[in-house]
């Protein structure tokens, strides 16, 4: 991973230091690139949010070889663990690699490894495009997420995402108002509760809204008939000032788990970062900018050897605090001092 990450920095050099810890701290405001919005308070806060989170240890006890498959959204995953929708190499990474080498890359280590890469989307038509190829060739394992536009574009891209072979489709509705967009003279607009139920009526797959930060909005999105949600502040990208997911989670998970499946990402970092996050009430995290980082250092290898670092960790995690699987994880695990 040290030789990966070194070969990322000189690929993204003016876009992402590839800092030891992906704090937000150097590269607030710098967006397009791979900072958060103007102070970068959103993105750090994902960080700091989870580091006030303690873990309780425990070593007498048989959890020695835990259990981390699950099944989420029809899949059946290896972990807990997805890679987030990031792309735009080309103004959001520095373009040391071209958009359908880096997806597919992403999308196929999580298919080796038997979890699941989502695929984003843009102004530029290579961003979708590519995402679809690369779903296509690993025979729709992946979830593509697509921006909320309005409903000719985001129906016409919904149809090309289920050609392609996509089983679940996302939304990231936390992508309204994003800067990238409206400086590309495509901004998008947030979906009403009656929208929202329309659009999900209309796609016949399983469908996901990213960008829940709330438990009001997490019910309206069960209630419209979605099959899962994404707690997401979208790294810090869209509105400078809000809390780090982990504040949030607890909250929205006490709303609706059990109703829905439940994901969150931000400012996960390690395997530890993935357990709290489970121990809060997720069922499953995504992970974006280090995710980026391995595939632009090492390729398809890179995010391999990223994807065995994280289950190694969990695993470690998981047997430190006595939690024999992924399935029942509560908040007896976290410390309450």
């Amino acid at each position: 991973m040290k030789e990966i990450r070194e070969k990322a920095r000189s690929l993204m050099k003016g876009y992402c230091r590839v800092c030891p810890v992906c704090d937000g701290r150097a590269c607030a405001g710098q967006v397009p690139g791979m900072g958060g919005l103007g102070t970068g308070s959103g993105f750090k806060d994902n960080i700091e949010a989870l580091s006030e989170i303690k873990l309780n240890m425990r070593c007498l006890h048989d959890a020695a070889e835990p259990e981390l498959g699950l099944s989420l959204l029809g899949f059946d995953l290896s972990m807990p663990l997805m890679a987030a929708p990031i792309g735009g190499v080309s103004f959001n990474m520095g373009g040391g690699m071209a958009e359908e080498d880096y997806i597919l890359a992403k999308l196929s280590a999580c298919a080796e490894a038997g979890t699941l890469g989502c695929t984003g989307d843009g102004v530029p038509e290579f961003i979708h495009e590519s995402g679809f190829a690369a779903i296509k060739e690993l025979d729709g394992r992946a979830i593509p997420f697509i921006k909320p536009w309005e409903d000719e574009e985001l129906f016409a891209k919904t149809d090309k995402a289920l050609a392609a072979g996509a089983g679940v489709i996302g939304m990231d509705v936390d992508a309204a108002g994003l800067v990238t967009l409206r400086k590309m003279g495509r901004p998008v607009s947030p979906k009403s509760a009656g929208k929202l139920a329309d659009v999900i009526k209309k796609i016949p797959a399983k469908f996901v809204v990213k960008g829940v930060m709330t438990p009001d909005e997490a019910r309206i999105c069960v209630d419209a008939g979605a099959s899962g949600i994404v707690v997401s502040n979208h790294g810090g990208r869209v509105l400078d000032g809000v809390p780090g997911t982990a504040r949030v989670l607890g909250d929205v998970a006490a709303a609706v788990r059990g109703q829905i499946d439940l994901l969150v990402d931000g400012g996960v970092r390690s395997g530890g970062d993935v357990l709290r996050m489970l121990a809060l009430g997720a069922d499953a995290v995504m992970i974006g900018r280090p995710f980026s980082v391995a595939v632009l250092g090492g390729g398809q290898a890179g995010a391999a050897a990223y994807l065995e670092q994280i289950r190694q960790e969990l695993v470690q995690s998981m047997v430190l605090t006595g939690t024999q699987s992924v399935r029942s994880v509560d908040s007896s695990i976290l410390w309450n001092g």
